[in-house]
């Protein structure tokens, strides 16, 4: 079974686009590489490793796909940090999953959000690729309120091919995404 946005994407967002952006190739218009999930699990990991446990499964049962434990890069002394300790968790999803997630964060999530009135539209970084921050992952309808033990936010980065900010947010309306006035 096919995702729904990925027939949505090929037979009507690629028109819109190439009609939009007046592009003579189909293989010009952009596409969605790659969503990103990337929860921190912060200090309380140095004292208690069965945190990563708990991000894990929230993590695995938010994105359908079991997350990395990501590691620090650097050594930091004000945040008692050194390299190689770990610091979060982070999923990548691409192909089916990766629509499937977004049909459900664009109409099932952050509807759930309260007094949402959009998301911001200048959260681009300049080569068309979105990062959204959620506070509390208890939005996703997926986790079981009663198993949390502490809410905890994360980020979800859309990676796509478009070269400016502009095709990007055409290309993320198109998909639904709510974007503020």
């Amino acid at each position: 079974m096919a995702a729904r946005l990925k027939e949505k994407y090929t037979s009507e967002i690629v028109q819109a686009l190439m009609k939009e952006f007046s592009y003579s190739n189909v293989m010009a218009v952009p596409k969605i590489e790659k969503i990103v999930l990337n929860m921190g699990v912060g200090r309380e990991a140095q004292n208690n490793p069965k945190v990563f446990d708990q991000a894990t499964m929230e993590m695995t049962t938010v994105a359908g796909q079991k997350p990395v434990i990501t590691k620090a890069k650097k050594s930091i002394a004000a945040f008692k940090l050194r390299t190689g300790m770990p610091i979060g968790v982070s999923v990548t999803l691409r192909g089916d999953r990766m629509y499937e997630f977004l049909d459900r964060l664009v109409n099932a999530v952050l509807p759930r959000v309260r007094d949402f009135r959009g998301i911001s539209p200048r959260a681009f970084d300049g080569r068309g690729n979105y990062t959204l921050g959620i506070k509390d992952q208890l939005i996703f309808p997926e986790i079981d309120f009663n198993k949390v033990d502490r809410t905890r936010g994360m980020n979800i980065s859309i990676v796509t091919t478009a070269r400016t900010d502009e095709e990007g947010r055409a290309l993320l309306k198109q998909f639904g995404m709510p974007f503020a006035k």
